[in-house]
């Protein structure tokens, strides 16, 4: 995603529909369908957050992800809002996770 000045942020919501984007979101969750999830960085940048991709990915909640992973919610919104990152064995489930998350769903299942 590029880095936007304020300039052009300004301009680009300056144009936009906010009625028929919230109606477009409604019924893409009706669908079933997934959008993106992006976040603000500290340094005023928006960024698709790789945490909540695949959390998302696999349709799980936060709370089910989170118990997963063996971590708190709160743990886990601090990784997909950018304000901590995971580290050591969850870098490596989450990489499982993202590459197959039918095989990671199937052996948690006596979990959720």
């Amino acid at each position: 995603m590029p880095i936007l000045t304020e300039a052009e942020l300004l301009a680009r919501d300056a144009e936009r529909d906010l009625n028929a984007e919230l109606l477009e979101a409604a019924q893409q969750m009706r669908d079933g369908q997934l959008g993106r999830v992006c976040v603000v960085t500290r340094d005023k940048r928006v960024v698709e957050s790789p945490v909540a991709k695949i959390r998302v990915s696999t349709k799980l909640s936060q709370a089910k992800f989170a118990a997963l992973m063996g971590i708190s919610v709160r743990t886990l919104q601090d990784w997909e809002q950018g304000r901590r990152s995971p580290s050591g064995a969850a870098k490596t489930l989450l990489r499982v996770a993202e590459k197959h998350p039918d095989i990671l769903l199937e052996t948690i299942e006596p979990i959720l």
